[in-house]
């Protein structure tokens, strides 16, 4: 590409031009320019999505075409399979709740969910629970807890990992009750966790604030549960099989 025309592309900020103009058919110059034009804006959405994914901090990469559905994983009567990954539970703020022994697949869909919301152009945030409080804290003590919480309230989805796995002191418990609270009909939780609803005082201190906590996240909610053993338990035990078998 010529240097006029790669200043002309950066002074109207079409970034993603130079990268593939001399691909662009030309047929005449209304199809060559409005075929230059749509790669720019595919360009922009790709680029805009790669963002979403970064900024919403997931811990791996997962989709729901790589999803294995099986019939371990019990919808309720309020959710079916494609209403579920066409996430209209996101248009309606309402929660998700994957729950079930560890290692039944509640990260890898709370992931691919988070991750196709992105594909969508919604802002996601990713947070393991201990991680997220611990941050709670941290920001509370500094005095920049409301700097934080503002940094989350234009994501359209927080999700919620593994709550359950370690309990929390008083302060943590309530800052967390307080997050969640505020994106009481607002956006979208999903959370998963390893506990039942009866359970979760163990990891709140509080049955007060817990079961103000249950009340807010299931009233607009769907809860998945998993059944059967852990999949990466299983797929060990298998693996460990076949080596002893070859051997």
């Amino acid at each position: 590409m010529n240097d006029d025309l790669q200043q002309l592309c950066k002074t109207l900020h079409l970034a993603h031009l130079p990268e593939g103009v001399e691909k662009v058919p030309f047929d005449d110059p209304r199809s060559f320019l409005a075929g230059v034009l749509r790669q720019e804006v595919e360009g922009r959405h790709q680029a805009r999505i790669a963002r979403l994914i970064k900024k919403a901090k997931f811990r791996e990469r997962k989709t729901l075409e790589a999803y294995e559905w099986t019939d371990t994983v019990q919808l309720p009567a309020t959710l079916t399979q494609p209403s579920l990954t066409s996430l209209q539970f996101i248009d309606h703020q309402e929660n998700v709740i994957l729950m079930g022994s560890s290692g039944t697949g509640k990260t890898h869909l709370a992931t691919a969910l988070g991750q196709e919301a992105c594909q969508q152009g919604k802002e996601v945030r990713f947070f393991q629970v201990a991680s997220l409080v611990q941050q709670l804290e941290e920001h509370f003590r500094a005095g920049t807890l409301g700097k934080f919480k503002r940094g989350l309230d234009k994501c359209d989805v927080l999700i919620l990992d593994e709550l359950g796995y370690v309990p929390f002191q008083k302060e943590g418990a309530e800052l967390l009750f307080h997050l969640i609270t505020d994106c009481y009909e607002r956006k979208s939780v999903i959370v998963t966790t390893n506990l039942e609803f009866g359970q979760w005082n163990r990891i709140f201190g509080d049955n007060r604030l817990t079961g103000a906590l249950v009340d807010r996240l299931v009233h607009h909610a769907h809860i998945i549960a998993f059944k059967g053993e852990s999949y990466r338990l299983k797929h060990a035990l298998s693996h460990q099989k076949s080596i002893h078998s070859s051997s």
